[in-house]
């Protein structure tokens, strides 16, 4: 779902503090708006291609248990579900497998950083919240010291939609509270009072990390995405980073693979890619989720008033813009040698 706006709101007054318009970048960058898509419609999309390219082989449900490398090779175990081993053999391996990855535990690079003591919740409706009368676009941000809220519409699999908010757990709330249809109940009734309860077709809790692996690439295993570095996803900056890896370790590899580039140049990758999280993407979105729970009243106004004060000068507004969708990150990075 293409969406070129956003909006600020406290949720303590129901004031719509500030909003902001992608599409002033118009005819500046190629698409002034964000695409808000799932994550799984991403590898739906991608895997009819992979397939059809005779290039790339997809396995599911295969899980990587060794891995070592040589001057020349990289070696890698794989189990699959019925238990049955195979050893694969490559020059590079890439590892894209999650924060929780396999890759970057078994070639031992350290993940730095710290886990947040709150888990945060996802919880999915089809309830349309923009009929609501309260004027929400389809990306909001709740200002809330007790409970912050995003809210965000996605297409689903088609009408009407579905809206997905995404709220805090505090330490003091049992995950059997928080994943009780009480509890979620509870949680979308307090975005907007309706007669019965919600339709709820998925939601989820989890933990929530700020770290970066000390490298990302260490001899011929190369790491991307949120094998990498993870984050908050309050400004939805992490899938999107994870692209601009992938972007840019394709062209390096590339030009490694054909000559054209020696293989230090994967050393720039690191170099590139952990300056945008570092920099730009950890400090970011770490300041985002204060900024949403801050409970000092007088720290809360003078953020507002910055916000409405940005959001109304046009050369500031476009400067938060492109900090915000991630161009500052990709050209500060790129410039690194």
């Amino acid at each position: 779902m293409e969406s070129p706006l956003f909006h600020f709101r406290d949720r303590m007054t129901g004031e719509l503090i500030a909003i902001f318009d992608l599409g002033l970048l118009e005819g500046e960058v190629p698409f002034p708006y964000v695409v808000q898509w799932e994550q799984y419609k991403l590898v739906h999309a991608a895997l009819p291609y992979i397939r059809a390219s005779g290039l790339g082989e997809v396995r599911f449900s295969t899980k990587l248990t060794g891995l070592s490398q040589t001057a020349d090779y990289v070696e890698a175990v794989v189990t699959n579900a019925e238990g049955d081993t195979e050893k694969l053999r490559g020059k590079y391996l890439i590892g894209a497998d999650g924060a929780s990855s396999m890759v970057r535990r078994l070639a031992e690079i350290d993940f730095e950083g710290f886990t947040w003591p709150e888990r945060f919740i996802k919880v999915a409706t089809n309830f349309d919240f923009g009929q609501t009368g309260n004027g929400y676009c389809t990306r909001n941000y709740f200002s809330d010291p007790d409970e912050w809220i995003n809210l965000f519409k996605v297409k689903g699999w088609g009408p009407p939609g579905i809206w997905r908010g995404v709220f805090p757990v505090s330490s003091k709330e049992t995950d059997e509270e928080a994943l009780s249809m009480a509890g979620i109940q509870r949680r979308l009734q307090g975005i907007y009072q309706k007669s019965g309860d919600y339709e709820v077709p998925y939601y989820g809790l989890y933990a929530v990390h700020q770290r970066v692996a000390a490298t990302f690439n260490k001899g011929r295993i190369l790491l991307a995405g949120d094998c990498a570095h993870v984050n908050n996803p309050i400004g939805g900056m992490g899938l999107n980073g994870g692209i601009h890896d992938a972007v840019n370790l394709a062209e390096k590899l590339s030009d490694v693979w054909f000559g054209v580039a020696e293989e230090d140049v994967l050393d720039r990758y690191t170099r590139q890619r952990r300056k945008a999280q570092v920099d730009y993407v950890q400090a970011q979105t770490i300041q985002n989720k204060k900024h949403l729970e801050e409970k000092d009243p007088v720290i809360r106004r003078e953020h507002f008033d910055q916000l409405r004060r940005t959001s109304e000068d046009v050369a500031l507004h476009k400067k938060f813009l492109y900090r915000s969708s991630l161009f500052d990150s990709l050209n500060s990075a790129n410039a690194v040698e």
